[in-house]
């Protein structure tokens, strides 16, 4: 058995560059797979507790995912910047624009692709099209790769940090100083409550109450990526980009891993203290969770670094190279083939609904079978992806 994946491991890694951060792949692809696998329960109901985001201030190991793949999209786009150094400026800028816009639109196509077969009074111009959510994971990584593109086209390395703490700064200014008020002329300030922020009056005021993801909230409906969670996401970024440029100085591997390590012990430690005065919040992105998860960041990057490069054990990698290979692909299959699991109606459920009451959760009881109906899917799409990275198919936007 592990002759046969020894082969199948060294066929996929023999077709990656010489030169390719192999760490960075492995990272991306982990990062990828478990975004996948929390979003994939066979049953919200039923989901081990590490599975879930945190219910609002703290975190869980999930509320990390996200700004795992922010960082490394700083880190991709550092080293992918230094190989396109002769396009110019204003190519890139172009470049980055369209990758942008692509990436944006690809998160309004699955924020559409949904209709409700099983309600027969289902309206979808009312109660898709015109109740649109403008923002969302993809739309966010657009975003944020676009002004992380500026800011490292234009500045240093002084100038990076300057911007990653400044953001952090500005947002945080916004969010304890800035006076607004809801419809009935209460005014609120500093407030970092569910529905009651800054970030979520100005959502509420620019996007609008139904084009959020959390439009029950009050007094404000919010979006968890939201604009003003923006500025600290954009740090996150740059975070990545900072990690990446450390990688390329001329120190040692066994002194970068080092230095990773100790940064994101730090800050780590440094995050969990200032929890006390500012609560670390995915929904938010406060500058607490921007330096935990970095740190937590780090330290992933420094394991992968330790076992890819120093002790060469590279085969478990493989199946995450697959999966990193084409992560905005994966990403993309993973949505639409869950959506259409809910829309295919069996009986008076779903395929989704169905396959989980008469299949998984029979056979293997609640939470277990909800953790295997997820297991599930993810060997089911990794059959696709192998699939495309074999023929060489690449979803590039």
């Amino acid at each position: 058995m592990f002759n046969w994946y020894q082969r199948y491991a060294e066929a996929i890694l023999s077709v990656l560059p010489a030169k390719r951060l192999l760490a960075l792949d492995a990272l991306r692809g982990l990062t990828i797979t478990a975004m996948i696998l929390v979003n994939n329960p066979g049953s919200w109901s039923h989901v081990y507790s590490p599975l879930l985001h945190a219910q609002w201030h703290g975190w869980t190991v999930t509320d990390l995912i996200f700004p795992f793949f922010i960082v490394i999209v700083g880190m991709s786009l550092q080293l992918s910047l230094q190989r396109q150094n002769n396009s110019g400026n204003i190519a890139v800028i172009k470049y980055a624009a369209v990758r942008s816009i692509k990436l944006f639109a690809l998160g309004l196509f699955l924020a559409l692709f949904y209709y409700n077969f099983r309600d027969p009074a289902y309206n979808y111009i009312e109660q898709k099209l015109l109740t649109l959510r403008w923002l969302g994971v993809l739309q966010r990584i657009g975003l944020v790769y676009f002004f992380t593109v500026l800011i490292v086209l234009y500045c240093g390395t002084r100038g990076r940090i300057g911007w990653l703490i400044g953001l952090c700064a500005l947002y945080l200014a916004g969010m304890l100083y800035l006076p607004y008020q809801d419809a009935q002329g209460n005014q609120f300030r500093g407030l970092l409550e569910f529905g009651n922020s800054f970030a979520a009056w100005l959502d509420h005021v620019v996007l609008g109450a139904s084009h959020v993801y959390y439009r029950s909230a009050t007094p404000f409906a919010f979006d968890p990526e939201g604009l003003w969670s923006t500025l600290p996401a954009i740090s996150s970024c740059l975070a990545g980009v900072l990690m990446a440029q450390y990688l390329q100085s001329e120190r040692t591997l066994v002194q970068k891993i080092r230095g990773l390590l100790l940064f994101g012990v730090v800050a780590v430690w440094l995050a969990e203290l200032w929890h006390m005065g500012l609560p670390i919040n995915k929904s938010l992105w406060t500058p607490s969770f921007v330096l935990l998860s970095s740190g937590y960041c780090a330290i992933a990057l420094a394991v992968c670094l330790w076992l890819c490069d120093v002790k060469r054990w590279r085969l478990w990698s493989a199946p995450f190279v697959v999966f990193g290979a084409n992560a905005i692909l994966f990403f993309m299959f993973a949505g639409v083939a869950a959506r259409i699991l809910m829309m295919i109606s069996v009986g008076d459920t779903s395929l989704h609904g169905w396959l989980f009451s008469t299949v998984y959760q029979p056979l293997f009881g609640d939470y277990n079978g909800s953790l295997a109906f997820a297991l599930s899917f993810l060997l089911l799409s990794y059959l696709l992806m192998h699939w495309c990275y074999k023929r060489g198919y690449i979803f590039k936007v």
